[in-house]
Parts: C-alpha cells; structure tokens; sequence
C-alpha cells in the first residue's frame, strides 16, 4: 500500500476496501446494532488495513465539550513540574480527558500565547501555573465557558481559583530550624523578586527573623536569576568578608543546586536549608534539609478543582493553601 503523507484515510475509504455502504461503516464506527458480525469483521479489518481513526472533534463539539485541558507550565523540564504535571494528567485521565502540555520558560508573553493557543483548539479548561503578571486576558475566554485554575500562583488581576503551598510558612519554619541550631546570621537566596513565590519566601524569611529579635543585613539578602554562576556569586558575597553568615535558606531547588555546586570549592560551609526537596536529597553528605513541597498534591488538587468547575460547581473563586513540610536530614543542623 502506498503510504500518503499529510492524507488520512476516511470512512468513505473504509467503505470502498471493504466493499460496503457508508452507512454500514458508520454504524460499525459508533458501535450500533443492525450490522451481521461478518459484515462487522469486514469493516473493522477495512479499518485496521488502513489506520483508519474516527474523527471525534465534531461529535465532541456538538456536546459542548472536547474532552482536554491544558496545562501551562514554568518549565517542563524542572522536577516540580515533573510531578505536578503526572498528578494533573492522571486526574484528567480518570474524567475522560486528554491532557496538553506547554512550558512558558517564566515568560508572560509565551503563558499568554500559550494559553489562548489552547483555548483556540477548545480545551475544556486551563490549569495554569502562570508567569505574566496580568491575566486579563482570559477574561473573555472564562466569560465563554473556559474554566480556569492557577497553581503555585495566583493569577493577578482577575478573581481565579488558587492551589498555593504556604510559602511563607515554610520559609518561616526554615528559618526558626536554623535558629534553633544555633544560627543567628542568616542568608536568604531567592528568585526574582516580582515572583509571587519568591516574594512569599522571602517574607517567611524576615518573619523568622523578627520574631527571634534578630537583625537582617541587607546584604544577607539576595533575589536574582537562578542561573548557577550567579548563584556562586551570591553564595561567595553572604560568606565573605569579615563577618561572614553562617547558615542560607535558598528559595527554590535551582539555587539550591547552585549551591551545593560550590560548596565543595569552599573552606567554611555554611549550614544549608533548601526549599523544594530534591532527588538524591538524602544520599548526600551530609543530607540536604529541606522545606519540601507535594508538587503531586498541588497538581491533583488544581485537576480536581477544574473538574468540579466544569461539571458545574459556580461557587466563588477558591484558594487552596497546602502545607510545606521541613524535612532535617544534616545539612541544616549543623553549628555555626
């Protein structure tokens, strides 16, 4: 058979390799009765010589519904997202629907093409972990019957649903660890500071401090891109100098890597406390303390809260606050 790139093969082809009425084959297709089980072996073989594949666009469209959502991320290839996306994709998956994914690589402007891309082929709904900071733009989509749910941040500028982790409580928890081993002279490393996330961390940070009556140098602070050089940079600056400090609390597990990268070059270590765990965490020496996250829990619980919207639940926008989780393994229990 002569294969035709770019052509699909139709039920009316079905029909002719089989040597039926269209009709027949359309009923074989959609699994009505009224066909002879030779005639049904016929055409279902017609079907598998060709690869024939029912269309189920239209027929979707005329219910409303296209079965899929899709599914905004920061980056694809980050293991939170890893993890975030399986917990979204299996949720989907037990309602019927498919899932497509795409990563804005944290710009506004790739979320927002992103997003209406996905709403132009009729996704059901968006679950959208965002990176502009204005989200208007989906206002007439959600007023045509999109719904809608943002995760990890909120969505700005419009009323959403939320699924967030307590970022301010667990950088405050991290914080008063290293507190309670001793540390008095405390860095925090953190994202761009315009991220909702590194913001909230950063806010947990100086709430440890105050509540400990302990002074925050604005030189132990530290909010830029996470590219591992200047992560080095930022680690060199808090630890030098005549008095240096003695413990960092990173913001998210890339400036955590960056970190642990440089700490073998340097003499004195300081104490470390990461948010976001990190696989392998716990084979290092000595272990990685974190504050951990359940990126599959804020992915199934953003998944289940888009479902409930679009089997009809039109209650006011919700925000769902899950817990982070201090997990000592070594690292951040050392003295100063």
């Amino acid at each position: 058979m002569t294969t035709r790139y770019g052509t699909r093969p139709t039920m009316k082809d079905v029909a002719a390799r089989a040597g039926v009425g269209l009709k027949t084959v359309s009923r074989v297709v959609n699994g009505e009765a009224g066909v002879t089980s030779d005639m049904t072996a016929r055409v279902q073989g017609a079907i598998a010589e060709l690869g024939f594949r029912r269309n189920d666009s239209a027929r979707l469209l005329r219910k409303g519904r296209t079965a899929s959502v899709g599914l905004l991320l920061e980056d694809i290839a980050d293991p939170f997202s890893g993890q975030l996306s399986r917990a979204v994709e299996a949720v989907a998956r037990a309602h019927g629907s498919l899932l497509f994914t795409g990563s804005s690589g944290e710009e506004a402007r790739r979320e927002q093409e992103l997003a209406l891309a996905f709403c132009a082929r009729r996704v059901d709904g968006l679950v959208v972990v965002p990176a502009g900071d204005d989200h208007r733009y989906l206002l007439p989509e959600l007023a045509a019957g999109i719904a809608a749910v943002f995760v990890d941040r909120p969505a700005q500028l419009i009323d959403a649903d939320a699924v967030l982790t307590d970022n301010v409580g667990g950088a405050r928890d991290g914080v008063a660890h290293l507190i309670r081993h001793g540390h008095r002279r405390i860095a925090f490393l953190g994202d761009l500071p315009h991220i909702h996330t590194a913001a909230e961390r950063l806010s947990g940070y100086r709430q440890a401090m105050a509540a400990a009556d302990l002074p925050v140098d604005e030189d132990w602070v530290v909010m830029a891109p996470t590219d591992p050089s200047v992560v080095a940079a930022s680690l060199d600056r808090v630890t030098g100098g005549p008095a240096p400090v003695t413990a960092v609390l990173c913001g998210n597990n890339r400036i955590t890597l960056g970190v642990l990268r440089r700490l073998p070059s340097m003499v004195r270590r300081p104490a470390l406390v990461g948010f976001d765990d990190l696989e392998l965490a716990d084979l290092l020496t000595p272990g990685l303390t974190v504050v951990a996250q359940d990126p599959a829990a804020l992915g199934r619980a953003a998944a289940e809260l888009l479902f409930h919207r679009l089997e009809g639940d039109h209650a006011a926008p919700r925000r769902v606050v899950l817990p982070a989780r201090l997990i000592p393994r070594g690292s951040g229990e050392t003295a100063p």
